[in-house]
């Protein structure tokens, strides 16, 4: 039987993971097999995209604490939920972010992913208590290890074939301010805040903040950043150009909504290709740069989607792209 992947609307509180044959109402006993309590705070200020009825798809991931995914026309959902700790992210976690690029990496039916985080903050990055508390892995070699998984994450993300978008409603710190600047587009509430933390926690960048932030922002800016590890807010963010847009918070769930619905309805083989080519384009001479767009294009005019394209502009009508 295929599970049921995804949450209920936010009057209900359960997720279900099996049984997609039994409707649930909220308040429902959770002794039922399959079905897990949810405290709704937790989860009630994430981007707004969940479905009135969830998808059905099979599952190839199992499911994480602290990590919520959910699936709708198109739109994968993935919310950070530990809101009593500011989403902080545990090794468990970050193993479970590897296999969750990972599996959306070789599904043809998600168009664009979406993080975000619950409560009142995206993200305050690793969660280091068992650190302080002295319960980190001992010895610098179980260290490294340790931390090659959060670069595994960093580089699953960054090379998604499909659109990232990070929807940043309150704090994004350390890794977890990497973590939205990995996404291609970072849609801010006016409430978000930014910080490059690790100086202050005597700590080298992680999650790919050394490669970003210099060409996000350039050098100089990338090192005061990182160097002070100051606090900025949403509207400074924007200024220096480290997120694409600044809305109120109370239209946050609105705008990325309406943003991934239109990256959804866009050709998914032709959004992987520009993706590619720009995140490359840094690296290569403008003649590599050149040569690969010629090669990139050829192969577009022979793709379904690049036809459909080309007769809905004859027909006057809008396309509908199936990523063929």
């Amino acid at each position: 039987m295929a599970p049921l992947v995804g949450v209920f609307p936010r009057n209900h509180d359960l997720v279900a993971f099996a049984r997609p044959d039994l409707v649930v109402a909220a308040g429902a006993p959770v002794a039922l097999l399959g079905f897990v309590r949810l405290d709704v705070a937790h989860v009630d200020s994430a981007v707004g995209l969940r479905p009135a009825v969830c998808a059905h798809a099979p599952v190839t991931v199992p499911p994480v604490d602290g990590l919520l995914v959910e699936r709708a026309d198109g739109i994968v959902t993935l919310t950070i939920n530990r809101p009593v700790r500011k989403n902080a992210i545990t090794g468990d976690m970050w193993r479970g972010l590897v296999e969750i690029f990972d599996d959306l990496a070789t599904r043809t039916d998600d168009r664009v992913l979406v993080i975000t985080g619950a409560g009142d903050a995206f993200c305050s990055g690793a969660d280091l208590t068992a650190a302080a508390e002295g319960d980190a892995p001992a010895g610098a070699g179980a260290s490294v290890t340790s931390m090659r998984m959060v670069g595994r994450a960093a580089l699953r993300l960054h090379e998604l074939p499909l659109p990232t978008i990070a929807a940043v409603n309150g704090v994004a710190a350390g890794a977890g301010c990497n973590l939205a600047l990995g996404c291609d587009l970072i849609v801010a509430s006016e409430r978000a805040r930014f910080t490059e933390i690790f100086a202050k926690r005597g700590l080298a960048l992680d999650f790919g903040g050394s490669w970003l932030l210099p060409r996000l922002v350039g050098l100089h800016r990338a090192k005061e950043l990182a160097f002070l590890a100051e606090i900025i807010d949403a509207k400074e963010a924007e200024r220096i150009g480290l997120v694409n847009r600044v809305v109120p918070h109370d239209e946050l769930d609105a705008s990325v909504a309406a943003m991934a619905a239109r990256l959804a309805a866009m050709p998914p083989l032709q959004l992987a290709v520009i993706k590619r080519q720009l995140n490359d384009g840094i690296g290569h001479t403008m003649a590599e740069a050149v040569e690969s767009e010629g090669i990139a294009q050829s192969l577009m005019f022979s793709s379904r989607d690049t036809a459909e394209a080309l007769i809905a502009f004859i027909e006057k009508r809008d396309p509908k792209f199936t990523g063929e």
